[in-house]
């Protein structure tokens, strides 16, 4: 039984399982407001329910397991990350793969499941989401491929709902990428010197500290904007816009922390973006309601 803990306690730190709080409130939200422009009720069953959550659960460890698959060069040289199961021997490299093949299966199954135009996108998606690995490698623009990864959360959403991509949907992914493209800005500036050191690139490497929190702070301001357009697309009233407000408040928050104290990353990272996720859709649910 230790064994069997011990092993599931390595994969979860393997992929940071905890940071599944920044894409599936926003796969959610997706569904409720579908649901509730199909049928006129936020509650789209069970079935969807427990679909959506393994659907975004089995993409997210297969991004994260693809990810610490091809990084474990770099990820031993960096002191920031050589503690990881991938470099220090306590997943070996046949486990990751086998942990890759079986989620990409798992998400390709139950997008058969949901509907035929999910089943339709399941390798496309599959696609994007391997790649911010391999682009961090030659292209600074690594930070918004992540965006786009956690932006196809709310697209996913609407296709398993309502089996079509809609206009907010998109401006709600839309915001979502460049949301989770500033946070990571925040967050490479942990690693800007060893990006340096070791040829990766990143912007926080290639411009700097200061711009790249003035980069951080437009993509944030974009990210509200585009959650605003989806708010008034999808006909969302009162709760829907404190929903806005209240990230925008957050995110105002977060770089204040970062901007007086980088040791504040964390903080700034985990507890803040979590939150955003959370209250946002406790916002939509009631406004549904």
């Amino acid at each position: 039984m230790n064994s069997i803990k011990k092993f599931v306690a390595n994969f979860s730190e393997l992929v940071m399982f905890k940071h599944s709080v920044f894409s599936l409130p926003f796969i959610f939200i997706a569904m409720i407001v579908a649901s509730y422009h199909d049928s006129g009720s936020g509650w789209f069953g069970w079935r969807l329910l427990f679909l959506g959550a393994l659907a975004a659960i089995s993409a997210r460890n297969f991004a994260m397991g693809v990810n610490r698959y091809l990084d474990k060069d770099i990820d031993k040289l960096n002191p920031r990350t050589k503690g990881r199961p991938s470099v220090d021997g306590r997943v070996s490299s046949a486990q990751m793969l086998g942990f890759i093949f079986i989620n990409a299966g798992l998400f390709i199954v139950v997008a058969y499941f949901v509907n035929t135009l999910a089943f339709d996108l399941s390798i496309p998606i599959l696609i994007v989401l391997g790649a911010y690995t391999l682009f961090k490698r030659f292209s600074a623009l690594a930070h918004l491929i992540l965006g786009v990864s956690l932006g196809l959360a709310p697209i996913a959403g609407v296709v398993a709902v309502s089996a079509e991509i809609t206009t907010w949907s998109v401006y709600l992914a839309v915001g979502v990428t460049f949301w989770v493209a500033g946070f990571d800005l925040l967050y490479s500036l942990q690693d800007m010197a060893f990006d340096k050191a070791n040829n990766l690139h990143s912007i926080p490497s290639k411009f700097g500290a200061t711009k790249t929190m003035w980069i951080a702070r437009v993509f944030h301001i974009l990210a509200v904007a585009f959650w605003q357009a989806f708010v008034l697309q999808a006909g969302l009233g009162l709760w829907a816009q404190l929903a806005i407000l209240f990230a925008a408040v957050m995110l105002t928050y977060e770089h204040y922390l970062v901007n007086k104290d980088f040791t504040q990353i964390d903080k700034a990272f985990f507890t803040v973006n979590g939150y955003l996720g959370f209250v946002f859709i406790l916002f939509i649910i009631v406004e549904v309601v």
